[in-house]
């Protein structure tokens, strides 16, 4: 069941970072490689998981790497491996600790003869994965390397490093094959299309499978041919001895996603059905009378089933609907009201048997109708408004027809309402997520009006300081802070600034705020920088950062200025080819042919050209440089000259280079002596942030 890391030097340096010692490499991966370390500060032992350089090869994805870390940090689940502490080695390489777990992974038990165990891992697993879904976190790479046990033996789901919150769409790696293990990977994952949580609870599906039986459900010579057999293969059959599991299996292996699980907590049901060896099922009660105590013994069907009736009839009212005073049956199952015992019906008719402990009622199947009786108050009408806007998808619009506003309503109604704070927990999740949708696809407008709504329902209902609204604020300002990323990536100032309405909208608090203006703020605006060179310019990215290029060479007129204001006297100019310069000197006002005052300047030396530039950055306040060729300026000379003076040396920088072909000459560039002007050289500024 084990699947070997790849191969790697063990002999290589053991990484350096502050505060921990590293003892040695514990294993390596696709992605990274795994330490075990001692963190000083409290001498405990944790796993150290150091990514690989080619992984995340730039800046940016490290970035986006690292805010995805910390929000899998606040992942706080038993059955979740934590992550202590996030940042990077002395090589600059992301990294994060969690505890170290020395028990082994699923991989290496063989749990085919016990099924009680299977179905503990089983539920564990779907715990922590309904945990993680609702905080809008899909792990995208269950599988039995993923799920660790500690000291009590308890199964851990690890290793959220390629984890994604949803809308993040589907990461590749550079050969192109989606990340994660194709052994356990769902079908659109294969294809690389976009993934949900039901990605996770497919990969769950291939652990329960394997654990039956001891091997995968679909088997390959290689990754590919792995992929290929989950996208295509159909569901196989298990042996007899198995064959009370085959309908949640092919449920959990399902190709559609729209054909598995709805949810993590839907397959937990669903497993619960699952019938032992000797035909029992598992009790899945919602009510409060999970247990009765260890002495309990079984009712007779001839005293329960007159008792059920009798208490039937005394809460008779309860379904009726319009009757003022009643109590909604499923708002007090929901809310775990102990006085309405919760009534599962069995949709076989097979008896549970709860195990040790445990007393279950079993009753007829009741009609799945009976619940959906109508509201019994305002405040009914109002949630059953909302929970069915709510599904529609309609959070904030139409106005007067949201969620967000007919849960206020509801909430005036009557505050204290049991069904109210929960409906509401629900709507600001939907919000989180959808709110984090559009701003990753850059549709800030409608993500600030989404918000900005969510923000006042919280505000006009007490719930300003509530988890809900600070767990949706965190999801926005990740959301908002990757966003940013990117833009410092594309050097997008606007973008950055922009994205900054919607942290605004959900009211984030002011040091969240304030830090990621400051990120925005950081980018150049080169927008206003191209603006403000005179007669124009264009933005390039060099080798050396940022640049406004000058959309045309310095002008006679431009450089009739500097002269006049500084008293400059310029260098000798000599017309390449020509013996007769002593007899007829020549200079920038004179370089021997007429010019107008738009014309380019010439016959000045790269010496002049950088005394024009420095008083230029005097007079304006900002760094002016003559321009090079690694600042992209190889592509501005016009075809027809003159060609330009550039920053590039030759020769050892005893002399400089001339860029593009001028009107005598068609070489591209040439070295010249800087000293002196030439009567087809002129030269064009770079402007810096």
């Amino acid at each position: 069941m084990s699947e070997p890391f790849i191969a790697q030097d063990d002999q290589a340096p053991l990484p350096e970072i502050a505060g921990y010692r590293i003892s040695r490499v514990v294993g390596h991966g696709g992605m990274a490689t795994v330490y075990l370390g001692t963190q000083l500060s409290l001498g405990r032992d944790v796993a150290i998981k150091v990514m690989r350089p080619e992984a995340l090869a730039d800046e940016v994805s490290r970035r986006r790497f690292e805010n995805e870390a910390r929000t899998i940090a606040r992942l706080e689940h038993p059955h979740i491996v934590g992550i202590h502490e996030v940042g990077r080695t002395d090589d600059g390489l992301p990294w994060y600790s969690m505890p170290y777990l020395p028990h082994g992974h699923l991989g290496r038990r063989d749990l085919t003869q016990d099924h009680a165990r299977v179905r503990e891992v089983l539920r564990a697993l779907l715990s922590a994965l309904a945990y993680a879904h609702v905080r809008g976190v899909i792990h995208r790479d269950v599988k039995a390397e993923n799920v660790l046990f500690d000291e009590a033996d308890r199964p851990l789901l690890a290793d959220f490093g390629i984890a994604l919150r949803r809308g993040y769409g589907t990461r590749v790696t550079m050969v192109g094959l989606a990340v994660g293990s194709t052994a356990y990977m769902a079908p659109e994952q294969a294809r690389g299309q976009q993934v949900d949580f039901r990605a996770d609870l497919y990969s769950v599906g291939v652990l329960a499978w394997e654990m039956l039986n001891g091997s995968l459900p679909y088997q390959g010579e290689d990754a590919l041919s792995m992929a290929i057999a989950h996208t295509q293969n159909p569901i196989p059959r298990l042996p007899p001895a198995l064959r009370h599991w085959q309908r949640f299996i092919d449920r959990a292996l399902a190709k559609s996603p729209g054909r598995r699980f709805s949810d993590a907590n839907q397959m937990l049901e669903a497993l619960a059905q699952v019938p032992h060896r000797d035909g029992r099922r598992e009790p899945f009660i919602t009510g409060t009378f999970r247990r009765i105590g260890a002495g309990a013994k079984r009712v007779s069907p001839m005293l329960w089933i007159p008792a059920v009736l009798v208490v039937a009839a005394g809460i008779g009212f309860v379904l009726r609907p319009g009757d003022d005073g009643g109590v909604d049956a499923a708002q007090a199952t929901a809310a775990g009201d102990s006085t309405v015992p919760a009534l599962v019906s069995d949709a076989e008719g097979l008896a549970r048997d709860p195990g040790a402990g445990e007393t279950a009622v079993t009753t007829p199947a009741v009609d799945p109708t009976a619940a959906r009786i109508a509201p019994v108050s305002p405040t009914d009408r109002h949630l059953a408004d909302a929970e069915q806007q709510l599904r529609a998808g309609h959070l904030a619009a139409p106005a007067g027809a949201n969620a967000f506003e007919s849960l206020t309503r509801a909430w005036q109604a009557d505050h204290e309402h049991l069904k109210f704070a929960p409906l509401a927990t629900r709507t600001f999740d939907a919000a989180g997520a959808r709110a984090v949708a559009l701003i990753e696809k850059g549709d800030l407008a409608a993500a600030t009006s989404l918000l900005t709504a969510a923000r006042q329902h919280a505000v006009a209902t007490g719930q300003a300081d509530g988890e809900a609204l600070r767990r949706l604020r965190t999801r926005v300002g990740d959301a908002v802070e990757v966003r940013i990323v990117d833009a410092i990536g594309d050097v997008d100032r606007t973008a950055a600034v922009a994205s900054l309405s919607p942290a605004e909208a959900i009211g984030l608090d002011a040091a969240t705020t304030a830090r990621l203006r400051r990120q925005a703020m950081t980018i150049p605006d080169v927008a206003a920088l191209a603006a403000s060179v005179g007669g124009g310019a264009r933005v390039v990215r060099g080798n050396d950062g940022i640049y406004a290029i000058a959309n045309a060479p310095v002008s006679r007129a431009d450089y009739a200025a500097f002269v006049a204001a500084t008293g400059h006297k310029s260098a000798s100019c000599r017309a390449r080819g020509s013996v007769l310069r002593a007899l007829a000197p020549r200079d920038w006002e004179n370089p021997g042919f007429e010019q107008a005052a738009s014309d380019p300047v010439v016959c000045v030396s790269w010496h002049d050209a950088v005394d024009y530039a420095r008083w230029r950055s005097e007079r304006e306040g900002r760094s002016i440089v003559v321009a090079s060729t690694a600042q992209g300026a190889n592509g501005a000379p016009r075809a027809n000259g003159p060609a330009e003076w550039r920053s590039d040396c030759a020769a050892a920088c005893k002399d400089r280079v001339a860029a593009g072909r001028s009107s005598r000459d068609d070489l591209a560039s040439r070295p010249l002596d800087p000293k002196r002007g030439y009567d087809d050289v002129g030269f064009r500024l770079a402007h810096l942030p």
